[in-house]
């Protein structure tokens, strides 16, 4: 028997309901299951498969594949949800369709899927059955909430397909800001994640994927975090990895095996300060200084400047192209820049080869003449690993 309540409580009952939803998937699936950032008490994760069971009949398998594979070959054809191969008004609007056509393939489920949960429930009932706990659900809503009650199971069936597989696999590589500029598109839609657990912070995701820990600047939230910090207090939750920390010895001098080492571990971190300190400065400071009949071209290229070198179109390419042959110290500024990021991609080079070459850097770096740059390799000579945190 059910009593009627007010407006109210019915939008707070499914706002709560749908929470819940999301902190299974993020928790749950993506970040316990997929990239095994955390350890769940049993109870607790078999209590996030039996609700997602009942309110977005996802196989755990299936899941977890389908997002393995988009790591893998992220923003290619291969990607089951790429908008830059896709096209965003597809992943928008279609993003849970793209889900079911990839969950067919039986190649990526045998690749993708290992590791996931296998024992009588998953092969007897939420497998074969995976739709059975959505009419649960149906019912149980009915009989707690009357006829609204069919409506709030409505919105929680159209959640995860509107907000997952469409927002986050969408907006999160089509628009928004980038802390990390990774090899794929992914962004961060918004610095406050609370309203999809945390999954706003996508391209801080891509950037550290085994990391339990989505936010990453001082004025980012990320409540799945919150959520995985309170069940570590009641022992339900461990942490395994989180992501590397840059750190600075005050007390070294030169470039040694541990700055290399730091280096190549922080390299995301170590392009985002770059980007920061160096490359935004030198811009400014060379707008400045610009005719008029430059300003256009100085805003149309900024972007470039620090994106990587994969996702630079040609008719980027061109933009930035005729920036750099108006300034010379922006030039010098992005020449470093790659040359730094081509440290870590030569595949072949052993310690004492990227030894060699990040001395020769820092040293080449301090006698540009440019202060950012000059200051930026000083303080590249001061990098040190940081002690495990985990």
């Amino acid at each position: 028997m059910y009593h009627e309540l007010s407006v109210w409580s019915y939008l707070l009952i499914t706002l709560g309901l749908t929470q819940v939803t999301i902190a299974s998937v993020t928790i749950f699936l993506h970040r316990h299951q997929t990239h095994r950032a955390l350890e769940l008490h049993p109870l607790v994760s078999h209590f996030f498969r039996f609700w997602l069971w009942l309110t977005t009949g996802i196989v755990t398998r299936e899941w977890v594949a389908i997002h393995r594979k988009h790591h893998a070959r992220v923003e290619t054809d291969e990607d089951p949800h790429s908008p830059q191969k896709s096209g965003i008004l597809t992943v928008l609007l279609k993003g849970s369709e793209l889900y079911r056509l990839e969950a067919k393939n039986d190649e990526t489920l045998c690749k993708y899927g290992f590791q996931t949960p296998d024992d009588r429930l998953e092969k007897f009932l939420y497998t074969p059955y995976s739709y059975a706990g959505i009419y649960i659900m149906l019912v149980v809503n009915v009989a707690l909430f009357g006829f609204i009650g069919i409506t709030i199971w409505a919105v929680q069936m159209a959640w995860i397909p509107i907000f997952a597989a469409g927002v986050i696999n969408g907006l999160g590589h089509w628009w928004g800001y980038r802390n990390y500029e990774s090899e794929d598109a992914s962004t961060n839609i918004t610095p406050i994640a609370f309203f999809i657990g945390g999954e706003e912070l996508h391209n801080n995701h891509h950037a550290f994927a085994s990391s339990a820990k989505f936010s990453s600047r001082w004025y980012e939230f990320d409540i799945g975090w919150t959520y995985i910090r309170l069940m570590e207090v009641f022992k339900l939750a461990r942490v395994k990895k989180l992501a590397p920390e840059l750190t600075f010895d005050e007390k070294k001098d030169g470039v040694d095996l541990d700055t290399v080492k730091a280096v190549i571990t922080n390299r995301l971190h170590i392009m985002s300060d770059y980007a920061r300190t160096v490359v935004k400065q030198v811009y400014k400071e060379e707008e400045a200084r610009a005719s008029e009949n430059s300003k256009n071209l100085y805003r149309q290229g900024r972007r470039w400047l620090i994106r990587n070198e994969s996702l630079i179109d040609k008719s980027a390419r061109v933009r930035l192209d005729e920036l750099l042959a108006q300034s010379q110290s922006l030039a010098v500024v992005y020449e470093f820049q790659q040359r730094l990021q081509a440290l870590w991609q030569e595949k072949t080079a052993n310690q004492e080869r990227l030894l060699e070459a990040l001395q020769e850097w820092c040293q080449q770096a301090e006698q540009t003449g440019i202060q950012a740059l000059e200051e930026f390799a000083q303080s590249l000579r001061r990098c040190s690993m940081a002690p495990a945190r985990i």
